[in-house]
């Protein structure tokens, strides 16, 4: 690993040198290792924290500590690059040419409009949040993914957990699947676990569910020649020898961090029902057409043919994925950072997106999972109001959009609203701190909660962040099973 000589995270890192831990990913990998025979004295040489050796948490003025959850998980689905909000959930019909931009507009069941690029989504738009007033804080990819991810902006002296590590901290597993898991991977710039363990980390597929049926999850099935016999003995001689080493000299904290690595690995390679829930096992073709599977972008490949972009199956994916128990699943999708030819991007890559958010809200209510389940659209931040000289938009993080559905929130609201050319909220502005403790809130987790770093060092899950009690349903005190 090398260490960033120009910023405190890296983008492929996730996370200062300083604070780099073994990632969940690695820890799968250890599992299958130790089927092979992975000595001790290499376990040792790891450097592996114990999962709260170093961060006890305790309740800030005035929080209110464990409160009652309102859903059960996130799929966040993040479109990296700057989402558009003049083209996608903010039209600004009325607006001069140069900043209303080439589409037309749709109406939703309540009356409001989005572009033209988003029929489906406008279908469904009763069950719908759409915040029309985010306010975020750096028009740069990098700082403001990390922003976007842990609530902080970046500093060269502490690294903050990504929501994803933090609820993994804060709620546990539910269940034998990783709390935390991205789809295909992490964001990059999206920070890592932080001053949190390593534990908490996500869980990466290094593959993407685009393949479709052939998909399989890298590294999580045993390797050639070994069997699940096999790996049970070897498990079991591993045990013993631990046991004789924690009566000598070895450190006890490395070796049960160790011990909780290794007996995770082996539940999930030798679980049916967490294998199963990594594959496509059961789902009809009428799923996939829901998510739309086969709608393609609007522009021609390189081979000259439209082809489907694959979200259609990283949703599927994450839905199984929360229905087996994740509390927090992150799926990345598209490359909007348009500041040539907005319209050309947004013909390729809306289309398949509109199927796919109604495809899975839908999906998400039929089966009863709409309620406990908060879908989550982000983008690090909008484009500018007025298109530029080279027919696209720039980096704009005063005002822009984000859409939510379930966990509570609101069904049928447009919050918040821009001004005429969608450059600075009119009214009900929604901080990024805001909206990410509201989010918390949800799932149960008072974000004024302080978490002690580096032993000495109180630090809230987000600093200055507020309720904003408008989002969500005023009947949501009631609390669903955890």
């Amino acid at each position: 690993m090398q260490k960033s000589t120009s910023s405190p995270f890296d983008a492929d890192r996730r996370g200062c040198a300083c604070f780099r831990r073994i990632s969940r990913r690695q820890t799968l990998q250890v599992g299958v290792c130790g089927a092979l025979g992975l000595s001790l004295a290499d376990l040792f040489r790891l450097e592996v924290r114990g999962e709260d050796s170093a961060n006890q948490a305790f309740s800030a003025a005035g929080s209110k500590g464990r409160l009652k959850p309102k859903t059960l998980s996130v799929i966040q689905l993040n479109l990296g690059g700057g989402f558009p909000q003049q083209e996608s959930f903010d039209p600004k019909p009325e607006a001069p040419i140069e900043y209303r931009g080439s589409f037309g507009v749709t109406k939703t069941k309540n009356g409001d409009i989005f572009s033209d690029n988003l029929p489906k989504t406008a279908a469904i738009a009763d069950r719908l949040t759409v915040i029309r007033s985010v306010v975020g804080k750096i028009p740069d990819h990098g700082l403001a993914t990390y922003h976007l991810s842990t609530g902080y902006t970046p500093t060269a002296v502490i690294d903050y957990p990504s929501m994803g590590a933090m609820i993994s901290h804060e709620l546990g597993p539910r269940g034998l699947l990783p709390p935390y898991i991205a789809v295909p991977n992490q964001l990059a710039y999206g920070g890592g676990t932080g001053f949190l363990s390593s534990t908490y980390g996500a869980f990466e597929l290094g593959a993407d569910p685009a393949q479709g049926k052939n998909f399989k999850v890298r590294d999580f099935s045993l390797p050639n020649g070994i069997s699940t016999e096999r790996l049970d003995r070897r498990h079991a001689a591993r045990r013993i020898i631990e046991e004789r080493i924690r009566n000598e000299e070895a450190d006890p904290a490395t070796l049960d961090t160790m011990n909780g690595f290794y007996g995770k690995a082996h539940e999930l390679l030798t679980s049916a029902d967490a294998q199963k829930a990594f594959t496509f096992e059961g789902e009809t073709d009428e799923t996939f057409a829901l998510y739309g599977s086969t709608v393609t972008g609007g522009v021609k490949g390189p081979d000259g043919r439209y082809h489907p972009k694959g979200l259609a199956e990283r949703l599927i994916m994450a839905r199984r994925l929360v229905e087996a128990g994740a509390r927090f699943v992150t799926v990345s999708y598209g490359a909007w950072d348009s500041h040539i030819d907005v319209k050309k991007n947004c013909i390729d890559q809306m289309a398949p997106l509109d199927q796919a958010i109604a495809g899975l809200v839908t999906d998400l209510d039929r089966r009863g999972l709409l309620d406990t389940t908060l879908f989550w659209v982000t983008t690090e931040f909008g484009r500018t109001p007025k298109i530029n000289k080279d027919s696209g938009r720039d980096h704009w993080a005063r005002c822009y959009s984000n859409l939510l559905a379930g966990g509570g929130f609101h069904k049928g609201l447009i919050y918040g609203a821009s001004d005429s050319t969608a450059a600075e909220p009119a009214r009900d502005a929604v901080t990024l701190e805001d909206l990410m403790f509201t989010v918390y809130h949800q799932l149960g987790i008072d974000a004024d909660k302080e978490l002690v770093a580096f032993g000495t060092r109180p630090i809230e899950i987000i600093k200055d962040g507020k309720l904003v009690k408008g989002l969500i349903e005023s009947h949501g005190d009631q609390e669903v099973g955890s």
